[in-house]
Formats: C-alpha cells, sequence, structure tokens
C-alpha cells in the first residue's frame, strides 16, 4: 500500500516522487517555438470538433502529448476461477503496454476531452456515482474519445470492513445507474482508497465484476509516484483522479508510459468477458 494516499481524494502522498525529466520538443506538425505558449490552436487536433464546454488545449500542452503506435493485438491473462473477484495491480503480460485509469469524477476538467483526443489512446474511467450525477455528459464525450467506463462505488466511502449488504448496495448499486447513463453496465470495479478485504472480492464478483484493481503507479500534481524500480513495466496500471492538475498529471503519465518504451492499452481487452 505504498502509493495509498496518493490514491485518497486531494490526499498529499508520503512517498518519493519522481520529477519528470524535461519536456519532449514540439511534435511534428505543432506550432513553431517562436509562437507564444498560451495561444490555443484552433482545435484540440485536426479536424476534431470540442463538444459544448469544452476547451481546447494551449499549443505548449499539445507539444508535451507524446505520440505513440498503435497498441498490440491483445492477448488476454488468465483469471483465477472462484467465488470472488481477482485482485489486479499489474496484467500479467510480456507485451509493451501499460494502462491509464482514472477516479473518481469530481472535476469537470474542461480540457479533458481535448486531451484524451490530442493522445488517442484508451483509458479507463473508474466513476463515482455521486460525483458525476451533476454533469453525466462530461464523461459521455470522454467515452467518445476512447474512454470506457467502469465502476467506483456511490458515495466513496469504505468498503473495507462493511457489512455485505453495503458493499453489494454501493458495487452493485454503482454499476447499474452508470449502465443507465452510459448504455454499458462496467465489468470492472475499483474500491475508494484501494481498500479492500474478502467480502468487497465477494461482492464484486456476485455483481458481475470480472476484476478488482489497484495500481502499480500514481500520479499527483504533475508527478508519477512508482511503487517499483522507478519505471513502468509491461502491464502496469496507472493511477489517476480527476483533480485540478488533470491535465499536467495525464501529460506526466504519458511521458512516463513513452519513456518506459510502452504504449498505453485498453485494459478491458486483457480482462476475459470485461469488453
Amino acid at each position: 500500500m505504498l502509493l495509498a494516499l496518493v490514491a485518497g481524494c486531494g490526499a498529499s502522498p508520503t512517498v518519493r516522487p519522481e520529477t519528470a525529466a524535461a519536456r519532449p520538443g514540439p511534435a511534428p506538425g505543432s506550432a513553431p517555438l517562436d509562437v507564444p505558449p498560451d495561444v490555443p490552436p484552433p482545435s484540440p487536433s485536426a479536424s476534431v470538433s470540442l463538444p459544448a464546454g469544452s476547451v481546447a488545449l494551449t499549443r505548449s500542452e499539445l507539444a508535451r502529448v507524446p505520440q505513440f503506435g498503435p497498441p498490440p493485438v491483445a492477448v488476454p491473462m488468465t483469471l483465477p476461477r472462484g467465488a470472488s473477484a481477482p485482485w489486479i495491480s499489474r496484467i500479467a503480460t510480456s507485451q509493451k503496454v501499460a494502462f491509464i485509469t482514472i477516479d473518481d469524477g469530481w472535476e469537470k476538467n474542461p480540457k479533458a476531452f481535448a486531451l484524451l483526443t490530442a493522445a488517442h489512446v484508451p483509458v479507463t474511467l473508474f466513476l463515482q456515482v455521486d460525483a458525476i450525477r451533476s454533469d453525466v455528459d462530461h464523461f459521455k464525450a470522454l467515452v467518445a474519445a476512447g474512454a470506457t467506463v467502469e465502476a467506483h462505488t456511490i458515495t466513496h466511502q469504505q468498503l473495507k470492513g462493511r457489512s455485505y449488504g453495503l458493499q453489494k448496495r454501493e458495487i452493485c448499486g454503482s454499476a447499474d445507474q452508470l449502465g443507465q447513463w452510459y448504455g454499458r453496465r462496467p465489468t470492472l470495479f475499483r474500491p475508494p482508497f484501494g481498500a479492500k478485504d474478502a467480502t468487497t472480492l465477494r461482492v464484486a464478483h456476485d455483481c458481475g465484476m470480472k476484476a478488482v484493481f489497484f495500481w502499480k503507479e500514481a500520479t499527483n500534481k504533475g508527478k508519477v509516484y512508482y511503487q517499483e524500480k522507478h519505471v513502468v513495466q509491461p502491464g502496469d496500471v496507472i493511477l489517476m483522479h480527476f483533480r485540478p492538475a488533470f491535465v499536467n498529471d495525464f501529460l506526466a503519465v504519458l511521458k512516463a508510459i513513452h519513456d518506459a518504451g510502452l504504449t498505453p492499452a485498453r485494459l478491458q481487452d486483457y480482462i476475459p468477458g470485461a469488453a
């Protein structure tokens, strides 16, 4: 649980941060260096229209978005059988991929759509029902940009140590509501704060969840925090939150994945039955 505090909403991390290296130069086709960095380009990426309420990235932000090739054809991992959902922080794979996951949904950053569109990578959104009910359409736009919605409870209370009935209301109830809003019932789950017990895994299984997720790296305020080796490894699940520093956090994650020679891939493609 080295990164448990990073997982808490608004909590300050206590592990040693790895400061990101200097940003790369402008991507092909980006603005020349003499263009003021705070001037927004005409669109988040070529020929993509912004949905209502969205804001384009600045030229300097676009220049920090690394380019990735397509991910490999996914080879799903083998899940253990039983009456409990498996607990996963790294996908068992030798493929050079990593997985971006984003929790909660309290912060509806107006640049999120433009950023996901410019990066053109799949992400998984573990959304909390109470956090997003005020603006469900904001996340519909992110789904259109390549995100997949998964479950993260209704009220974000800690589940560990709570009754089967309470955990079922939080897990099944959140999946049911998100399915109504987004047209696909979640098949993956992340418990708030990364805290779980045997009941959590059993309830998740009973609610139709194929797996329950922790993480290997996390981000906060534009920095990446590592559990192992200070580098993203193949199969790693990376944790983000919808926070005020969302743009810098996302760019830091992209850079860490790129620097490791990996490609962001769709998490659901590696979990049998999750697609």
